[in-house]
């Protein structure tokens, strides 16, 4: 048995042990206390909490006239926590279709368990959660089981009321409403708002616990912009886009409608285009490149809309009149090259009638006569060379030669719309002021901005930037403008009963650095009323897929149809109620050139052509057309001389074809033909669309047909 010393002895160890192992507990809770305190309280907090950002209302984007046009609806954020799924494989098959997110992606979402909450999308649904909270009532037990691991976080997401609709020009917003593109960026600080927060407490299954410590911090909405843009103006510019691409199969079309006095951006539009409610991230190279806004970020060769601002010039520094006379040939040699009117001579005229034949020779002449530093100051005025500062990013200049490496070819070039580089925004604010008595105004979108309390923060005023013409000259130009419009060139823009002023222009296209040959950019830029004006329309047809591929045929008519819908929209009626007598137009395929155009002037209609050869091989209106007395109607022929080496040529497509057909288009465009089998064609080499150099051999398969 155990003595009491024996026993003195164990409780003393004890006590001793008891009094180590108190100090060891009172050093750890020491230092979890001392040294640990605020990690463990943060991370208490964190499981007992969960924090949610609450995203601030977006500003509405709106119209002129009030009509919404982008806003922000109400949506939500879906997570999930995923220690409470027993079956991950369960939990993403049920999940997957409501959300429309693989299964695979949310396994990989939901396989870090050591997260009380993941988030699996933003911006969904009031439907879709509706269906989810349903599902959690309704379903069977592994449903509800899964569903009940889901959490709901309120948030937004944009909604661009009308669809493709100004869509470069809206621009877009990422998933965190913040603005990637177009007016959405431009104007972030104005549109974003202020984010808001949210805490609530749960208990250790996170089910919400309602009591004192939860909290909800309001956000502050962003401000509403209103646009200049007048959306019935917008729509009937869409509606003339979608038109004009399909049926020049081009492979691009833009419209811009302005406001001549004060610069105000009336509509915008260019197509190609995309839906803003879906557009298609996953493939971004195609995204970015249907997202620029060509009209301020493309520049081009304006070609003989160009005209219109050397002939402003001419006048008002006094180097010619319109009654003065001039004398074209066809063609005037500048330095030692020859620089030829577009078709045939137009002989004696005048200056005023050289701007309605559009004569390059005349425009040639005036440009060497106000010389370098003259027209130059005149171009820099009309703003070329320079960005207009419109409130959209990703503007460019423009490209001039500079001053002191002009040439007089180059000089020459330049006075018909050659050899200088404008971007479309650039070309119509300069025509503006050519019409509106001399100023050049700045293009803008913004017209006001509105704090959520209604309160108006900014409203723009026109701004003034240049006079580079007097009154005086800007009321000759009317005058002439409209001339060319109503007998010249340019009658497929004219409307019985309206007075519209305006030019054509056909300008080169350019690939790896040469001229590619039969495809050219079409555009017509007129305005109206030409006694007074009140808009400025601008259509560009990027190479048309058409025989005859003009401005007066690709862009004029639909330039004239957003006028016809346009002017009444703005309260303008025609003067006369008088019907235009409408003639079918002949068939005269086949024709000599002489023989076609007297055969068109007996009828009425004006008569261009290409000036390459002497057969009408293509027309413009087909057969049986109706057109008013005095439109305009182009003739093709086709040439079999050798293409200039400089040029490059579009491979035609010639499937489908058979051997005969696909050779003659083949031929028609100075290409050579390899055979591989027989029937139709079913591949070439290179293909349709590739752009190569004359006399390339294309390699063309064919086959036939299974029985």
């Amino acid at each position: 048995m155990p003595t009491e010393l024996h026993i003195r002895k164990r409780v003393f160890l004890l006590l001793i042990f008891l009094v180590i192992l108190f100090a060891l507990l009172a050093v750890r809770i020491g230092y979890l206390t001392i040294f640990q305190g605020g990690e463990l309280t943060r991370r208490g907090i964190r499981q007992w909490t969960r924090e949610g950002t609450v995203y601030a209302r977006r500003g509405d984007i709106v119209d002129t006239n009030g009509d919404v046009l982008v806003s922000s609806t109400t949506a939500y954020i879906v997570s999930a926590d995923p220690r409470r799924i027993d079956d991950p494989e369960a939990f993403a098959e049920i999940i997957s279709p409501v959300l429309d997110i693989s299964e695979e992606r949310i396994l990989e979402k939901i396989s870090d368990r050591s997260k009380s909450s993941v988030t699996l999308k933003r911006q969904v649904s009031r439907e879709k959660t509706d269906e989810l909270r349903l599902m959690e009532q309704t379903g069977d037990e592994q449903t509800k089981k899964a569903v009940s691991a889901l959490l709901y976080d309120e948030d937004v997401r944009r909604w661009y009321r009308k669809g493709v609709f100004l869509v470069q020009v809206l621009g877009l917003t990422n998933v965190d409403s913040v603005g990637q593109s177009g007016l959405e960026l431009q104007y972030e600080n104005l549109l974003r708002g202020t984010q808001g927060k949210s805490i609530r407490t749960v208990d250790g299954h996170s089910n919400p616990i309602y009591d004192d410590g939860n909290l909800y911090i309001e956000p502050q909405d962003g401000c509403t912009i209103v646009l200049t843009i007048n959306s019935t103006i917008q729509e009937i510019c869409e509606k003339a886009m979608r038109e004009c691409y399909d049926v020049n199969k081009a492979q691009a079309v833009h419209v811009i409608v302005m406001d001549v006095y004060t610069g105000a951006i009336l509509a915008m539009c260019s197509k190609p285009d995309y839906d803003p409610n879906d557009p298609p991230r996953e493939q971004l190279s195609s995204l970015q490149g249907l997202m620029r806004i060509r009209l301020i970020s493309d520049v081009y060769e304006p070609g003989s809309t160009f005209k219109i601002l050397t002939a402003a010039a001419a006048l008002d520094s006094g180097v010619t009149t319109p009654e003065e006379g001039f004398y074209c040939s066809g063609k005037i040699k500048v330095d030692g090259d020859t620089i030829r009117c577009w078709g045939n001579p137009h002989k004696a005229e005048t200056m005023a009638q050289a701007l309605q034949n559009s004569c390059n020779p005349v425009f040639v002449e005036l440009a060497l006569r106000m010389g370098t530093e003259k027209f130059y100051s005149y171009l820099h005025a009309f703003g070329l060379g320079k960005k207009t500062n419109v409130d959209l990013q990703g503007e460019e200049s423009g490209i001039m030669i500079k001053a002191n490496s002009v040439k007089h070819v180059d000089l020459a070039r330049i006075g018909f719309g050659q050899s200088i580089a404008v971007t479309p925004v650039q070309l119509i604010a300069a025509a503006c002021s050519v019409v509106n008595g001399g100023r050049l105004m700045q293009p803008y979108l913004l017209k006001e901005a509105v704090a959520p309390d209604g309160t108006v923060l900014y409203r723009s005023t026109p701004k003034v930037v240049s006079n580079p013409i007097s009154e005086e000259t800007s009321m000759k130009m009317r005058e002439l403008l409209e001339l060319v419009v109503s007998i010249g060139g340019a009658k497929n823009a004219r409307i019985e009963g309206y007075r519209i002023g305006g030019k054509t222009g056909t300008a080169q296209v350019y690939k790896e650095g040469r001229i590619v040959k039969d495809v050219h950019i079409g555009s017509f830029l007129g305005f109206a009323p030409a006694n007074d004006p009140r808009i400025a329309v601008l259509v560009i047809v990027d190479e048309a897929d058409a025989p005859v591929d003009y401005g007066g045929t690709t862009a004029a008519p639909f330039a004239r149809q957003i006028f016809a819908e346009v002017l009444p929209y703005l309260g303008y009626e025609p003067d006369t109620a008088a019907e235009t007598e409408m003639i079918s137009v002949p068939d005269v395929l086949g024709q000599p050139l002489w023989q076609a155009r007297k055969t068109m002037s007996q009828l009425g209609f004006s008569v261009l052509d290409d000036g390459i050869s002497d057969t009408v091989t293509a027309q413009m209106p087909s057969p049986g057309a109706s057109l008013a007395s005095g439109s305009q109607v182009m003739l093709y022929t086709y040439s079999e001389e050798v293409p200039m080496p400089e040029t490059l040529i579009c491979v035609p497509d010639v499937s489908g074809l058979s051997v005969s057909k696909a050779g003659s288009l083949l031929r028609q465009r100075g290409l050579g033909m390899e055979i591989d089998g027989s029937g139709y064609a079913v591949t070439q080499i290179p293909a349709a669309g590739d752009f190569v150099s004359p006399e390339t051999v294309i390699k063309v398969s064919f086959s036939l047909p299974n029985p």
